[in-house]
């Protein structure tokens, strides 16, 4: 069992490592903010055997509150480490602003300085994170970061901001950054140039951030998915997600009724298809149609019924019986008129996934009763 301290645990990328930790059971963790005292951070250095150093100051009162909050703590936790003697490994949450001389980077390259040097002196290792922007989960609206900003303010219905939206912005994913912390912590940490990598990082212009913002929050009227094979995309979709309000969690969906049941849209996706939920009251049957090339998924949810096949062309019918009590799907093949129909006393929910969004202009659907005469 390992004694892990995590300084800056309230912060955005301490919330979010803390949090993965918690899920651990081979460490013991305390976790230090700013409002603690020095002492119980004396107290945590004595019996670390890890220390993520996350904790700083990136936008101050006044300038001096660079050098104490980021260069000035470090020293003091690296000189706390170098007392005791022990070879305490560390981690460091810095910045690429460090590689600029403003008040915070310097700030930052001599917090970096200070723990290179204390791996140096005590052989202890050390990981040294020059972080680029970062999104995700958690991250604080109008502070430091304009993805959040812009995930609060559309998923709030409020208006953002662009001035140049052709600025290019370099963005790490907190799922990836804490990823490659706890690599560092269990011995697998990539470096290079000293520096520990950070892997995938995405480079995308604002106004393209904008966009697919913007997508997301019309994909529930239009009931489109972003393209999730985008990995940056997958990832914007899960931070828009987190910001939405309390009472925005749902929306509603148009139902189709009529004295048959219901038919909902769900889903619709430009390549995976589209998703529906159809609800037959007793006795009632749907169908009656073949297609040539879209085809179906059916699967029943709730109730019971009869799927019945007809290849065109031919006399045998063929049935499947189906039931929510038995999760089963059904593929409807092209060249098969079909039909569905609720043999039980209650209604019957099937879900039904089709290969493509439906397109008025061009159907492809052609209705012939499965049962000949009817």
């Amino acid at each position: 069992m390992k004694n892990i301290l995590v300084t800056g645990s309230a912060g955005f990328v301490g919330k979010n490592l803390v949090a993965t930790l918690r899920l651990r059971d081979d460490i013991a963790l305390t976790t230090i903010d700013i409002e603690d005292d020095r002492s119980v951070l004396s107290a945590a250095l004595l019996q670390a055997d890890f220390v993520f150093h996350l904790a700083g100051v990136n936008r101050p009162q006044h300038n001096d509150e660079f050098h104490t909050g980021n260069t000035g703590l470090t020293e003091e936790i690296v000189e706390a480490l170098q007392k005791q003697g022990r070879s305490v490994p560390i981690l460091l949450c810095s910045s690429t602003q460090a590689a600029q001389d403003n008040p915070y980077g310097v700030s930052k390259r001599q917090a970096e300085e200070a723990v290179f040097a204390y791996g140096e002196a005590s052989g202890a290792n050390v990981y040294v994170y020059r972080l680029p922007n970062l999104f995700g989960k958690w991250c604080r609206p109008n502070y430091n970061s304009a993805v959040a900003t812009f995930c609060h303010n559309i998923a709030n219905d409020l208006p953002i901001q662009i001035n140049d939206p052709n600025v290019s912005m370099t963005l790490a994913y907190i799922d990836d950054v804490v990823a490659a912390f706890l690599q560092a912590f269990d011995g697998q940490a990539t470096t290079r140039d000293g520096y520990v990598v950070i892997e995938p990082v995405h480079t995308i212009k604002l106004g393209e951030i904008a966009e697919l913002l913007h997508s997301f929050k019309a994909s529930r009227k239009d009931l489109s998915l972003p393209d999730f094979s985008n990995p940056f995309t997958k990832k914007l979709y899960s931070t828009y997600l987190s910001y939405l309000p309390p009472d925005g969690f749902s929306y509603l969906l148009k139902m189709n009724v009529d004295d048959r049941g219901s038919f909902t849209e769900f889903i619709r996706t430009p390549d995976r298809g589209q998703v529906s939920v159809n609800i037959s009251k007793p006795g009632i049957t749907k169908g009656n149609h073949w297609h040539h090339t879209k085809n179906e998924k059916f699967l029943v949810v709730s109730g019971q019924g009869v799927i019945r096949f007809r290849k065109i062309g031919s006399d045998e019918i063929i049935e499947y019986k189906v039931s929510g009590d038995k999760l089963e799907v059904v593929d409807i093949p092209t060249g098969y008129t079909h039909n569905i129909t609720n043999t039980g006393d209650s209604d019957m929910v099937t879900v039904m996934w089709v290969n493509e969004v439906f397109d008025p202009d061009h159907p492809d659907t052609y209705f012939e009763s499965v049962e000949r005469g009817a």
